[in-house]
């Protein structure tokens, strides 16, 4: 699953995020949801994402 619908992500769940400064690279960040910060139940780039530790970024994958 990717992370562009808002209904598919809750707090709790392990994805992997790309943060601002590695939007070029496509680095990926391992963490676990902390909180959702994007309000809309779309978005096309990933729902942007709070995760435990304070690491803010989009979410590219969700790992079941």
């Amino acid at each position: 699953m990717d992370g562009r619908k808002r209904s598919d992500i809750k707090p709790g769940a392990r994805v992997q995020v790309v943060q601002k400064q590695d939007q070029r690279s496509g680095k990926l960040t391992e963490g676990v949801v902390e909180r959702i910060l994007t309000n809309s139940a779309t978005h096309p780039h990933g729902i942007k994402v709070r995760l435990v530790g304070g690491v803010v970024g989009r979410v590219k994958a969700i790992i079941s």
